[in-house]
């Protein structure tokens, strides 16, 4: 089973809990600060994956790294975790957390890949946007640039992609250009 299927599945449980006893927000800020120790460190992720690094030791750097900075389920979790020999699905679980907790809270995630840096005013222009497509009332967006553009953007938003960026319309440009029979080279 891959590790994103067995991670939604403790997702499922711990969201669940999490609400149970209201706890949602302050799980999902540890999730969020595990997901970015999870980027920030790839020997602390290499460390959870490794077969050479005994469990016992595993369970003892999580407890030093998280023990007083989590809420309490949350190192219940990473508790359960170690003792199932399953650390390597912490950083997925971590992830997918934030997911799962953007659908309950109806969050609409979109990213946004730009030539240059958006303002405010941009910004809260393709929000606007977000919003009508994925039909939420909030709306996290995820900026990217990428200078090779030229000028205009890519949206994303769920399985939608908006391409208005200079780039890909000089691609098209291109490609008209050179099936035309009486352009020779362009």
């Amino acid at each position: 089973m891959s590790h994103t299927r067995v991670a939604s599945r403790y997702v499922k449980s711990l969201l669940s809990l999490a609400e149970e006893k209201g706890l949602v927000e302050a799980v999902h800020e540890d999730m969020l600060m595990i997901s970015k120790v999870c980027k920030t460190s790839r020997d602390f992720v290499l460390m959870l994956n490794s077969p050479i690094v005994r469990h016992e030791k595993k369970s003892e750097v999580l407890n030093k790294l998280f023990t007083g900075r989590v809420n309490a389920l949350t190192m219940a979790i990473i508790d359960i975790l170690t003792k199932k020999n399953r650390e390597p699905l912490l950083p997925a679980i971590a992830s997918e957390f934030h997911n799962a907790y953007n659908d309950y809270k109806g969050i609409g995630k979109a990213s946004i890949t730009s030539a240059f840096e958006l303002d405010s005013n941009l910004k809260g222009q393709l929000e606007a946007i977000v919003k009508k497509l994925s039909n939420k009332t909030q709306v996290e967006l995820d900026q990217k640039v990428d200078k090779d553009l030229i000028g205009g953007f890519i949206l994303n938003v769920g399985d939608r992609q908006i391409d208005a960026s200079i780039k890909s319309k000089l691609k098209s440009l291109k490609i008209k250009f050179s099936e035309n029979p009486f352009v020779k080279e362009f």
